[in-house]
């Protein structure tokens, strides 16, 4: 019996960082940040498996990522260039990490914010 295998098509890789401190890697199909809850499937697992889901209120950032490598020698940007679409901000997190960038629909009454980082061009 011959194996279904689904194309790497709309598939969008994510680091989900936890308001606990961990971080899972893995891909989703259904994220809107419109809604309050999205399915991750992990990493190494087969797309066609259900994924965990996760509520968007545990977690502190959902990172969209090219690949997983990562690169430990690399520096984000912390300067905006000139021509980037968008509104400037600097997102400021409780444990004082800042990511800045540009964000097309500022609301400071929002639970969440949807920020291009300085840096997505490079990773």
């Amino acid at each position: 019996m011959a194996t279904f295998v689904a194309p790497d098509v709309g598939l969008n890789k994510v680091v989900a960082a936890f308001l606990d401190g961990h971080r899972a890697r893995g891909c989703v199909y259904d994220f809107s940040p419109l809604k309050d809850a999205f399915r991750l499937v992990g990493e190494g697992d087969s797309p066609q498996q259900k994924g965990q889901e996760v509520d968007l209120k545990d977690l502190k950032a959902l990172f969209f990522v090219k690949d997983f490598k990562g690169d430990s020698r690399y520096k984000e940007s912390k300067k905006i260039g000139d021509g980037k679409p968008g509104r400037k901000v600097e997102v400021t997190f409780f444990d004082g990490e800042k990511i800045v960038g540009t964000t097309q629909a500022y609301n400071p009454q929002a639970q969440r914010v949807f920020c291009l980082s300085c840096g997505c061009q490079e990773q």
